[in-house]
Order: C-alpha cells, then structure tokens, then sequence
C-alpha cells in the first residue's frame, strides 16, 4: 500500500465551477482509497500564499505558513499524483507559485558547491501527472513537444530526485458527448486503484 498526495493544480477556489480536473481527482481518489492506499489532497486553489518575487527569497528564506501542511504531506507520501489544466501553454501561474514556494532548497533539493549538482532531497518517490486541455492531446504531445509537461518532469520533478514520473494527457475536455470523459474517469480510477 502507498501514501499518495494529489496535488490539485487547478487555480479556480470556485466549488461550484465543476473542472473536469476535479472529478479526475475524485474518480483517481476513489479507486486509490478502495485498494487500501492512503490519500491526501493538496486544492491549490484554496492556499493564500504571496508569489516568490526574488532569489534571495527563494535561497533564504522560508515558505510561508498557509504552504508548511503541504510540504509535510509531500515528505510523507509515496506517490504524488498532480493534476493541471494547460493555460497559454504552460503550467497555470498559481500553481507556478505554489511549486517555487514547496520546492525550496533544503527541502526538495540542497545545494552543494558552485560547481557540483545540487543534493536530490525527495528521492524514493513516484509520480504521474496529468494535464487537461482544449486542444488534442496528440497536437499537445507531436507539435507543441508538451514542452510545459517536459519542464515540470525533468527541471522540477526529477531535479528533487522524484522519479519515475509518468503522464496522462487529456485533451478536448470541453468536447463530445461525456463519453470520453467516461473512459478517462475509469481509467483515473484504476490508475488509482494501482497506485501508480
């Protein structure tokens, strides 16, 4: 059995908005939960926290008290599960800000000497992230190179020695009849049930 976080990305504190994200979440949740996995949910949306706005900060100083909740659950867990939509292409900036201010040295990673790779501190942790968008996921994938996918896994996740990192792309959520939303919720709900 394993200790997963979901990390909701999404930046909207609306409970009534009903993203798509949301019900992934859920449905990923549920199937986690009836295998026996212990789960516990980040909502980014519902922290109040400043944006980082300066090296010094982000070297020196600490994350403020509304994001220490979710540095502890992201040192207990197992497995980290995060879940955004793709905005202008990239990562929405809430969520931007919320990963600088968790992911600070000595926390997710240390820094040694100038010239040596900084210490991975989040090593002996998995991940799967997924992306929703309007777009065709392969047009995300094949034309676009999901560059803010390859961003988040390579420079920000596996920098923290997370890893692996395996990723669902979700594309033309606004579009069709909800059966494609249907087969993506079964799929989040055994993705769940595996852990993985």
């Amino acid at each position: 059995m394993k200790r997963i976080v979901i990390i909701q990305g999404h930046p909207d504190p609306d409970p009534e908005a009903k993203h798509f994200g949301h019900a992934l979440a859920q449905a990923y949740r549920g199937g986690a939960e009836a295998a026996g996995h212990e789960v516990r949910l980040v909502e980014v949306a519902k922290l109040d926290f400043p944006l980082l706005r300066s090296q010094q900060d982000f070297d020196h100083g600490s994350p403020p008290d509304a994001l220490r909740p979710a540095q502890e659950t992201i040192a207990w867990a197992d497995h980290l599960v995060i879940l955004y939509p793709l905005w202008l292409g990239d990562l929405p900036a809430l969520f931007k800000g919320f990963l600088e201010q968790v992911l600070r040295p000595d926390f997710a990673f240390t820094r040694t000497a100038p010239d040596r790779p900084a210490k991975q501190r989040l090593t002996g942790r998995s991940a799967r992230v997924v992306v929703t968008m309007g777009m065709p996921a392969f047009a995300y994938r094949w034309f676009y190179r999901a560059h803010s996918l390859k961003n988040l896994e390579r420079n920000v996740l596996k920098f923290c020695g997370i890893g692996p990192v395996r990723s669902s792309l979700i594309g033309l959520v606004e579009a069709g009849d909800g059966r494609r939303r249907a087969r993506w919720l079964v799929k989040m709900r055994d993705m769940g049930k595996a852990g993985r």
